[in-house]
């Protein structure tokens, strides 16, 4: 008998325990929504890029990739609108003075609002720490963005920002990527990379945090060909994640309403994942939005500013931007067509995922509770072989009679090709379970009868069945099984 996971406090405690996740700063008392990857964690977390990667670069020979510096010239952003638009609107509990995003506040019977921009909008909502109804100030702007100075001293330092988002590096290498590949529309540029956002609200562990890791995509197409691109790219990014485990009843696509879409968006749907936040709870894992033609039309204009900015200094960043009575298909960030002689600017579909929240909906599908037959329970991540840590964990059955050898010779071997783990201390049985919290798919014993005919045991981690093979066919026998 097994179940999945009910409470999302039980994966934080293993998640510690193990060396999945740590809170950041944990001996100085920890740093809100902050948390570090153990070394469990941080293979696995390497683990779900690279199959992201391997899915969306690698494999496809319209992708190339790309990785773009954090800091960027203030203009990327007065361009995108960074500077100008990205805040969100938080009102202030007039009892307790705790601030929330006014689109986060609920009522009794759990309804957010959406778009709330004054007081009376929240009559009917709850302040979520001190549960008074109603009490709130009129909504206003939080930044999001976190700014620096960069300069060697403050007379002469420049605001910059850490990016928000990596999709505006790919914009800005657009034509660089364009004159130095021989790719030729429709084709895509993938970035995996740290963005920062100074959330009002963080929450669910690593779900929502202010440093977060993005696994990116900006597809460019010719117009009029964005909406078959549009479906493509929805129906290829929901298959990558059942095709490394994910349940499907535990995943769902989810078509964004008018008033949710950005002024720019011709479309946009999530897919979401039931998480065990409270009840359970869909939320976002990617986002896929049809971004019309609007990010490269705004660096152009962004382009044709730069002169105002080196007649009349930085502080050219906070006036508006003027738009050009010059035709956008000719400028500097259009695509020329050799085969039909057409000149355009190209449209974008955008697969948008979270490493973080990838990496925890692995591990929220993956954990499994079972009850055995002697009624003892087994905690088990069950990993997907790609994904999981550790492959295979190499364990002389005792520290004796030559085992302890050839269980090192056999793990020196081994790890050359795919990571392991050696261990030979307590009892099989404890050694067993501690790699199945691990989630290792196999584990390799080397017992007495591996001095008689050579031969030793491979355990599975989900059927717990096991094999007897000969020594010199574990590295084989593991590749077929890991798919190496």
């Amino acid at each position: 008998m097994s179940e999945k996971l009910q409470k999302l406090e039980d994966l934080v405690s293993l998640c510690k325990r193990r060396g999945f996740i740590f809170q950041s700063s944990d001996i100085y008392g920890g740093l809100a929504s902050c948390y570090d990857y153990g070394p469990l964690g941080a293979e696995l977390k390497r683990n779900v890029k690279n199959a992201w990667w391997k899915h969306t670069v690698q494999m496809r020979d319209d992708m190339v990739g790309l990785d773009c510096s954090i800091l960027m010239h203030p203009m990327v952003w007065k361009a995108s609108g960074h500077v100008d638009k990205f805040a969100d609107l938080v009102a202030e509990c007039k009892k307790c003075h705790t601030r929330t995003r006014a689109d986060h506040l609920a009522d009794a019977q759990g309804n957010t609002t959406e778009g709330a921009k004054t007081a009376e909008d929240l009559i009917k909502k709850i302040c979520p720490k001190c549960g008074t109804t109603g009490q709130f100030t009129e909504p206003m702007p939080f930044k999001l963005m976190f700014e620096t100075q960069m300069g060697a001293n403050a007379d002469d330092s420049m605001t910059v920002y850490l990016r928000p988002e990596t999709a505006q590096g790919i914009f800005a290498n657009y034509r660089n990527v364009l004159d130095s590949t021989r790719v030729k529309v429709p084709f895509g540029i993938a970035q995996i990379g740290k963005s920062f956002r100074n959330e009002v609200t963080t929450k669910a562990f690593i779900f929502r945090t202010r440093e977060f890791e993005q696994m990116e995509i900006e597809f460019f197409c010719k117009p009029g060909t964005e909406e078959q691109w549009f479906e493509k790219w929805k129906e290829a990014r929901m298959s990558w994640y059942t095709s490394y485990g994910i349940r499907p009843e535990n995943l769902r696509m989810r078509e964004h309403d008018k008033d949710e879409l950005a002024h720019y968006a011709k479309g946009c749907v999530d897919i979401e994942y039931l998480f065990p936040f409270g009840k359970g709870d869909w939320q976002e894992l990617e986002g896929i939005a049809s971004r019309t033609d609007y990010d490269l039309r705004q660096h152009q204009r962004g382009m044709r500013s730069v002169t105002n900015w080196i007649e009349n200094g930085r502080d050219a960043v906070t006036t508006p931007l003027k738009a050009e009575d010059a035709d956008w298909a000719k400028g500097p960030l259009s695509y020329f067509d050799e085969e039909t002689r057409e000149r355009y600017i190209p449209y974008v579909i955008e697969p948008s995922a979270g490493a973080d929240r990838g990496t925890l909906a692995f591990l929220v599908d993956a954990y499994t509770v079972e009850t055995l037959e002697n009624g003892e329970e087994r905690n088990v991540f069950k990993f997907h072989p790609s994904l999981a840590p550790i492959k295979a964990a190499i364990l002389p059955l005792v520290k004796k009679d030559r085992m302890p050898e050839k269980a090192t010779n056999l793990y020196n071997d081994l790890k050359k090709y795919f990571p392991c783990f050696y261990d030979e201390k307590a009892a099989i049985g404890r050694r067993y379970r501690r790699q199945d919290e691990a989630g290792t798919p196999y584990c390799v014993v080397i017992d007495g009868q591996t001095n008689d005919d050579n031969t030793v045991t491979v355990r599975n981690r989900d059927t717990m069945k096991q094999d007897r093979i000969n020594i010199d066919q574990v590295k084989s026998y593991l590749r077929e099984k890991l798919d190496m």
